[in-house]
């Protein structure tokens, strides 16, 4: 009930950061064509819709004890984890709201203050989980509240910088009616950012739940979750990496600059390729002692030294891809991206797991081996797309969408390939 209830939360919180991405497009773009006074509307545009996404997955949320229950998980157990994810409701819908807040800022290159919030938010969050766990009666449910009070402490900072500061006096502008329509435009892009989101990172999750059949499943689970959780914090580098690549991308087509577009992307691919030299270096150097981060049993160390030099594999094409994605995302070609992650994950990556897992009897290796094939195959089509892409047509379909139109009725920017 507990791997469920976790899978959903993440998925949840998935789909927001996946629909929020399509604001990397529309204000990066809008933002280097000076175009300011969109910034605003289209945030708004983007909270107004997250929130309303968010309203049926809460429901859903408020059910989930009896969904566990249905699906045959011990009732008492399915009844505290439902309460548990009940609480965390408050946080999904804070979600909505500071998601479209960082993509505001993220698209002027205001990165330093979502830092200093984030690192503010974190250590706010200690002492109101210890006192909400420890010196209430809330127990558990006190965990789940400080995260949800902690995330709408991040807003409240957020929108307190935005209001304040002299750097958004020009982007910034109050809510208008405007926020209420346009929301095809917004959903022609955040629809498909969601999607290559969660094609990739749900093909992970099916890994895990694959590991469970093969033979002593708690090693095989506990393994690959180790790989998991490890690629997903060495991801959250190359993500960062990709959504810098992504505002310099947007903002210099949307400023009629082709040329410095292309120069961005050959910028942020050499830090890219450094990145993924210096993680992969730091892995293999610490081989042997990487398994006790996770575990104190011999068996589960020793499997994940054995593995290591596969999750050095996916840790390279992912810091790869990682980075593709978010200068896909700054042009605009988030269906494209759609594609490729469903292509690549769902008819080449997890067919070759299942191959080399279960007929080659390879075991958790094989079904790692085979994502990871996944992940290069990724990175191979974003590398075709991205590099052979003609930089002059997307940079005036990106000035036409901005001055001439709304981009839901002009043709994908990277259709030129």
């Amino acid at each position: 009930a507990g791997i469920k209830l976790h899978r959903m939360f993440n998925a949840g919180m998935e789909l927001t950061i996946g629909m929020s991405n399509g604001l990397e497009t529309l204000c990066g773009q809008a933002y280097g064509a000076e175009q300011y006074g969109r910034l605003g509307v289209q945030t708004y545009r983007a909270m107004v819709t997250l929130t309303a996404v968010s309203i049926p997955i809460s429901l859903l949320w408020v059910f989930m004890g009896k969904l566990l229950t249905l699906i045959g998980q011990d009732p008492v157990i399915s009844h505290e984890a439902g309460r548990y994810i009940m609480w965390l409701i408050p946080a999904l819908f804070a979600y909505a709201v500071s998601q479209p807040l960082t993509k505001f800022l993220q698209s002027q290159s205001l990165i330093i203050p979502m830092l200093w919030s984030s690192m503010a938010t974190l250590l706010l969050h200690i002492p109101v989980c210890w006192l909400l766990v420890f010196k209430t009666s809330l127990g558990y449910i006190g965990a789940a509240l400080a995260i949800s009070v902690s995330y709408w402490l991040n807003v409240f900072m957020l929108v307190a910088y935005i209001g304040c500061s002299n750097s958004c006096k020009e982007t910034f502008s109050r809510p208008t009616l405007d926020a209420f329509s346009g929301v095809g435009v917004f959903m022609r892009l955040a629809l498909p950012s969601a999607l290559m989101l969660c094609f990739e990172w749900w093909s992970f999750e099916v890994i895990i739940l694959l590991s469970g059949l093969l033979p002593n499943p708690e090693l095989q689970t506990s393994v690959l979750s180790t790989c998991m959780t490890t690629i997903t914090l060495m991801y959250t580098i190359a993500y960062g990496i990709g959504a810098a690549g992504s505002t310099r991308v947007s903002n210099e087509l949307g400023a009629g600059n082709p040329e410095g577009a292309r120069l961005a992307v050959r910028v942020v691919m050499s830090i890219a390729v450094t990145e993924a030299v210096l993680i992969t270096g730091a892995l293999l150097a610490s081989q042997h002692i990487l398994g006790y981060a996770y575990s104190s049993d011999k068996e589960v160390v020793d499997y994940v030294n054995a593995m290591v030099p596969f999750i050095c594999i996916s840790v390279a094409a992912d810091s790869l891809q990682g980075v593709l994605s978010g200068i896909a995302r700054g042009c605009g070609s988030q269906h494209l991206g759609a594609y490729v992650n469903l292509g690549s994950f769902y008819l080449f990556g997890i067919p070759m797991s299942l191959l080399l897992g279960f007929v080659l009897k390879m075991g958790g290796k094989g079904l790692w081996m085979g994502i990871s094939c996944g992940s290069i195959m990724q990175f191979l089509l974003l590398s075709g797309i991205v590099f052979f892409s003609n930089w002059q047509k997307m940079s005036d379909n990106a000035r036409e969408s901005v001055f001439g139109g709304t981009p839901a009725e002009k043709e994908p920017l990277m259709s030129d390939v």
